[in-house]
This record gives structure tokens, C-alpha cells and sequence, in this order.
């Protein structure tokens, strides 16, 4: 049978370095009924991303146009740059059904969950240890000394807003974590009150004679 349900928006969020990415493109990898929405950015394109896959990479005019015209979620500026969620695409998925992921930071978050509560699933990654966070960050070599320490002031930050979120995952194993997020992928997409299909089927079950 056809199972109309509602989509569910997860988002997941966590100081830079702490791995959210990767967790995420593997998420969307292994579920077909998973989206990943594509941010956009006003920084520059760093080694190995591609536009369009990682980011959608735009100038500022384009940005303040998105914004001017509420085409946008949510958006924020982060380490001197602009990100935001187009709205368009994210409503397309949901309307048939499909679940969204969004890897945003605190604040997207914070935005996205008070225009809608009831669809959003909050999941925050936490890192091993300061130090590790600081290693994984000069290991990536995407970024100079000096944005390497902005990203470690602001994480503090960011981790101070942990008791947001739905789900805490610590990541000190990455298949570990991964599997955590897995399985509240599962159990949030399945909820009751997305089952659509269900109150209809049951009523038939109930009228059904025997």
C-alpha cells in the first residue's frame, strides 16, 4: 500500500571539527528518502569542495536578495561569512513525503525549530576533547592558524547550547556515532504522528468483515 506520510526535518549541528559532515553525507548516502539541503554561503570555495554539492557558493547581493525576498529559513553569519536554508526545495521534499537533513549551526537551528516545532528533530554533536577538536581542525588543513583559533573560541560557544537539542551524540568513534544516528533517524521518522496512512487503515481494519 501507498503510506502517506508527513517529512520530518532533521537537523544536525556541532562546533566545526567535530565530524557533523561526515556523519551527515553518510546518513543521506545510505536512505533514499533522505535529503540533504544545500546551504548557501558567502565564503569562499576550500580544497575539495565543489558548488552546488557542498555549498551553493554566492555573492552577498545574491544573499541579501534571498533574504529581502524570505526565500530563506533560516541564515546566519558565521566566522565573517553568510550561511542560509533555502526554503523552496526543503518545502518540495516535505510536501511528498520525504525527510530533510540540514548540517547547520545553533543558530540555524534555533530559527528552523521556532517556525516549525512539530516537524524538526534535533540531533548535536559533541567532541571527544577540546584538543581532539583542535587536532581534527589542523589535520583537514583547510583553514590558516588564526581561523583555526576563531573556530576553537566559538566552539565553547556553540556546545554551551547542548541542552537545545533532542539527541546528544558523542563522537569519539565514528562508526559508533554514526550507527546512534541511525537509529534515531529511524525511530523520529517513524513516529506516529507522521504515519499519515495509519488512521485511515486502521479505520478500514475496523470495518473490515470477517
Amino acid at each position: 500500500m501507498d503510506k502517506l506520510r508527513r517529512g520530518l526535518m532533521m537537523i544536525v549541528a556541532a562546533p566545526s571539527g567535530a565530524g557533523k559532515t561526515s556523519l551527515c553525507r553518510r546518513l543521506v548516502s545510505d536512505h533514499a528518502d533522505l535529503d540533504l539541503s544545500i546551504s548557501v554561503t558567502t565564503r569562499g570555495v576550500r580544497p575539495g569542495e565543489k558548488d552546488g554539492r557542498d555549498y551553493h557558493f554566492i555573492k552577498q547581493e545574491e544573499m541579501d536578495k534571498l533574504i529581502a525576498d524570505k526565500a530563506l529559513l533560516e541564515y546566519a553569519s558565521v566566522h565573517d561569512a553568510m550561511y542560509g536554508s533555502p526554503r523552496d526545495p526543503v518545502e518540495k521534499a516535505l510536501s511528498h513525503g520525504r525527510n530533510v537533513l540540514f548540517d547547520i549551526d545553533w543558530q540555524g537551528a534555533q530559527r528552523i525549530s521556532a517556525r516549525a516545532p512539530g516537524d524538526v528533530v534535533r540531533v548535536f554533536i559533541l567532541p571527544p576533547s577540546m584538543a581532539e577538536l583542535n587536532r581534527r581542525l589542523v589535520a583537514r588543513a583547510q583553514d590558516d592558524d588564526d581561523v583555526i583559533q576563531r573556530r576553537i573560541s566559538r566552539a565553547k560557544n556553540e556546545i554551551s547550547h547542548w541542552a537545545e537539542y533532542d539527541y546528544i551524540i558523542l563522537n569519539d568513534d565514528f562508526d559508533r556515532s554514526y550507527a546512534e544516528l541511525v537509529h534515531i533517524y529511524h525511530a523520529e521518522a517513524s513516529r506516529r504522528a507522521r504515519g499519515l496512512w495509519i488512521s485511515p487503515f486502521v479505520d478500514e481494519l475496523m470495518a473490515e468483515k470477517i
